[in-house]
């Protein structure tokens, strides 16, 4: 069963930088996608950005091209959030998700906190 953990959270002043990491263990991820959510305070969860696993492509969320830039590294079953000239908006619970066939959101990890201060 794999399982996914998030690291990489934390506090940043706006305007800096923060690199979000999703391992994947328990197993080599091989499905459709990989991907990142966020829920800001008393929002609802938001797609951020979609890595397509066999493709390498990418999506990322209109309002965040630009700023934030999805990678991973296959070697280490692992993906990536790279987030700049972050603001306090970007404030929110990231969460890591991977899909099998891209129907269903079957893993999630438990999320990591990213606050901006401005």
């Amino acid at each position: 069963q794999v399982q996914l953990v998030e690291s990489g959270g934390g506090l940043v002043q706006a305007g800096g930088s923060l690199r979000l990491s999703c391992a994947a263990s328990g197993g080599t991820f091989s499905g459709y996608e990989m991907g990142w959510f966020r829920q800001p305070p008393g929002q609802s969860r938001e797609l951020v950005a979609t890595i397509y696993w066999s493709t390498g492509s990418t999506y990322h969320a209109d309002s965040l091209k630009g700023r934030f830039a999805i990678s991973r590294d296959n070697a280490k079953n692992t993906v990536y959030l790279q987030m700049n000239s972050l603001k306090p908006e970007d404030t929110a619970v990231y969460y890591c998700y991977g899909s099998l066939t891209g129907d269903a959101y079957e893993y999630w990890g438990r999320g990591t906190q990213v606050t901006v201060s401005s």
